[in-house]
Parts: C-alpha cells; structure tokens; sequence
C-alpha cells in the first residue's frame, strides 16, 4: 500500500498580482493619508475671492482669522485685538523673521480688517500674506 505523503512534490509559486494589488492600495492610502495631515492653524471662514491670488510657500505661519463677527483668533484660540498684540511680540522674540497669514472672512468690516493688519505692523512683522480663494475660471 502506497501512503501520499503529506508533503507535495510541487514548489510553491509567490502569486504577484495580489501583491501588487496590497503595494497599490498601501501606496494610495499613504498619500490619502500624507494629504489629510496638511494643517489648517486657521478657524474656518468664508474667504475672499480673487483672480490673482498666488499661492505661497508656507513654513510653518502664525494664522491671524478675523470672523464675519469681527472675533480674532491667532492659531486657532479667541483672542483680543490687545492679547493678539502681546501674542505677535512673542512670536517675533522666538522667531527671527516670522510669516502671518491672515484668513479674513469676505463679510468681516474693513475696520477689523485693517486693525489687524495694524497690530501685526506694530509688533514688528514684516511678513503678511492675505489668504484667499482663487476666483473661479470660466470656459469659453
């Protein structure tokens, strides 16, 4: 009598295409995920528009956010127009040469608007940059 032996005589073979098919979708959930963790230190407002917005290289900005309401955040916390001062200062004393990134709210007034503006010049910082929506293009 002849007993099968528990152990074929046949190699076994690395099937590749559910390999690929794991290295692809590791590969897109990476990039999903490198994607997501873009920070946003602003609170979310309704911006402006504009045609001729360029988009700026950002290394780790301070974010001014003046609301419809006129409240300000610096970094995502409420604060004073006078507290915001006092956080700029700051700033400018850890870093030599900070970059603050205003995100304004379309609606907020022009007097809010340019008090902040006003506290940022005061406190030293040189550079400001107004985010904004790039205005939508029209197909012909």
């Amino acid at each position: 009598m002849i007993v099968p032996s528990p152990r074929s005589n046949r190699r076994a073979r690395l099937e590749i295409v559910p390999l690929i098919d794991v290295i692809f979708f590791l590969l897109a959930t990476f990039v999903m995920v490198s994607l997501s963790m873009i920070q946003n230190k602003g609170v979310p407002v309704n911006l402006p528009v504009a045609s001729s917005s360029v988009p700026q290289k950002q290394d780790d900005p301070a974010t001014v956010s003046v609301t419809e309401k006129g409240e300000i955040y610096f970094n995502k916390e409420q604060v004073t127009l006078e507290s915001l001062h006092q956080d700029l200062i700051t700033l400018k004393s850890q870093r030599p040469d900070p970059k603050v990134i205003i995100h304004g709210d379309a609606k907020a007034t022009l007097g809010d608007f340019t008090s902040v503006i006003d506290s940022i010049r005061q406190s030293g910082i040189t550079k400001i940059a107004i985010q904004t929506k790039g205005a939508p293009r029209s197909t012909p």
